[in-house]
């Protein structure tokens, strides 16, 4: 079996989770280019493979796990159909997923050895003393690896699993909270002992990373030393390629820290029991986080001292913190000006209509203006509209009657990616549009402004200058420009990726 703890804890094993059929002709075995330590195949999901074919492509720890449906999986037969397919698994593969529910049964704990076992445990949200229960009977039992795993619909929840982590501090234990709320907790938990991180190999799944995701965006295998954690915050953000972006600047930089994505409903739950004091209890403060929507506006009301900009556009995309305070901030304001500085048009004098007037919509009108021109805010809702612009001292158009004509400058601030929500055909020709949306693909607005051959500042350029400001806002360092726009630009690819950064 292969060795997946370490005494210093320099690295975790990368376990790939296979979930769909094989089909010889057409897999895409480019997913283990990065080659896996254990490739997992989940027959409940995927049937019976043949071993023999997958060692021709693969050289390393193949793991058989039949989950049951009472533990998430989809295997509903007899105890006695699973035990025989375990047994028969056993003579194949290396390690055999055995559940602490179901499985310790005198029949296969006597043919399948203890380095040849995996047992696992699979249920709801559960505090680490009643993990620390079924941990008890699990290692009476003995084997190579101990997997506990529990499905949270909270992000507070995942903090029970890697305080058990942090309390066990064994090498043969791995523990994360799943589902999207816990998908922060998988990545966090081998800093704080868990030698296995698990992955996708196939991308099957929204709320499991890839390999490709668990090498890019957060380092692995590798783990470097850290200190502090720094996040993504919003409602829809394990797509975000702002993990690849950060975390690739804090290695090229020595900062020893790791930017992850927290899945968020509620932010005044998650900020008081995950930011303020469950990651530092851990050991791993949260330093600084960018907000998303629909979080903005909660962001700027829970920091105690905020930027010019932030106060001024009613919302923050940044919170950073200071001494024992939080102070916002907002890069799409600076992002906006540096975006627009790379092209060759001035914006002074421009009138310029902002669709959208969400915190990206509203930082980027505030933006405008500082630039010299005349902004107008567009939005859907005739009476949100009014009220920011109002608010903000802007004249404000419904979207069902606004005109492109006699504008030169328009931002899309908008979550729209598929479709242009306004008419464009209207616009001068020398007019400059702003996509603040990114995609995998070009979206619709930048797509269709192309078309028509007017000059485009698209989604991945504003990114860019964003994650330039967060970074800066956030460790006090510039992130290595070029580098950083290298791999924006290679997570295009991703077919996960094209959450709207507004």
């Amino acid at each position: 079996m292969i060795h997946v703890g370490t005494e210093k804890w320099d690295s975790a094993a990368i376990n790939a989770g296979l979930t769909r059929p094989l089909s010889h002709g057409d897999f895409e075995w480019d997913a283990l280019r990065h080659e896996p330590d254990l490739v997992e195949v989940r027959a409940d999901l995927v049937g019976e493979v043949d071993t023999s074919w997958l060692r021709d492509r693969f050289d390393g720890c193949l793991v058989y796990c039949l989950r049951s449906r009472e533990h998430g999986g989809a295997f509903e037969g007899s105890s006695q159909q699973r035990c025989a397919r375990l047994l028969a698994a056993s003579e194949h593969y290396d390690v055999v997923d055995l559940e602490a529910e179901h499985d310790l049964v005198p029949e296969l704990l006597e043919r399948i050895p203890v380095t040849q076992r995996r047992i696992s445990w699979h249920g709801t949200a559960a505090e680490h003393g009643l993990l620390h229960q079924h941990f008890d009977r699990m290692a009476a039992v003995g084997a190579g690896l101990y997997v506990l795993t529990t499905a949270v619909s909270r992000p507070e929840q995942a903090l029970a699993p890697l305080r058990f982590l942090g309390e066990i501090g064994r090498p043969d234990v791995t523990a994360f909270g799943t589902g999207a709320a816990g998908f922060w907790s998988r990545l966090l938990a081998p800093w704080l002992g868990a030698p296995v991180v698990f992955g996708g190999l196939d991308g099957n799944d929204a709320e499991v990373p890839t390999v490709d995701q668990l090498v890019a965006d957060y380092g692995f295998p590798r783990l470097r030393p850290l200190s502090t954690v720094y996040g993504i915050v919003g409602r829809s953000v394990l797509a975000s390629v702002s993990p690849r972006a950060h975390n690739a600047g804090y290695r090229a930089l020595g900062i020893p820290a790791l930017y992850l994505p927290f899945q968020v409903e509620d932010f005044g739950g998650f900020w008081r029991e995950v930011a303020e004091s469950g990651l530092t209890e851990l050991g791993l403060p949260l330093r600084a986080a960018t907000v998303v929507a629909p979080h903005k506006e909660s962001a700027l009301a829970t920091a105690r001292t905020a930027s010019p900009a932030a106060d001024s556009s009613g919302s923050a995309n940044s919170l950073v913190r200071r001494g024992k305070t939080w102070h916002a901030d907002t890069s799409n304001s600076p992002a906006i000006s540096r975006a627009l500085a790379s092209i060759d048009a001035p914006v002074s004098g421009r009138k310029a209509a902002v669709i959208g007037c969400g915190g990206a919509g509203r930082a980027a009108a505030l933006a405008l203006a500082d630039c010299g021109a005349d902004p107008v805010l567009v939005n859907r809702d005739h009476h949100r509209g009014r009220s920011v612009a109002e608010t903000l001292g802007f004249e404000f158009i419904p979207l069902d009657e606004f005109r492109a004509d006699g504008f030169s400058l328009l931002v899309h601030a908008t979550p729209v990616t598929e479709r242009v929500p306004f008419h464009m055909d209207d616009l001068a020709d020398d007019a400059v549009v702003v996509d603040m949306v990114y995609a995998p693909g070009e979206t619709a607005v930048s797509s269709a402004a192309r078309e028509r051959g007017l000059t485009v500042v698209d989604g991945w350029d504003v990114l860019l200058a964003d994650a330039s400001c967060q970074f800066h806002f956030m460790t006090g360092q510039h992130i290595p420009t070029e580098q950083t726009r290298a791999l924006l630009k290679s997570g295009r690819k991703s077919p996960r990726d094209g959450s709207p950064r507004c």
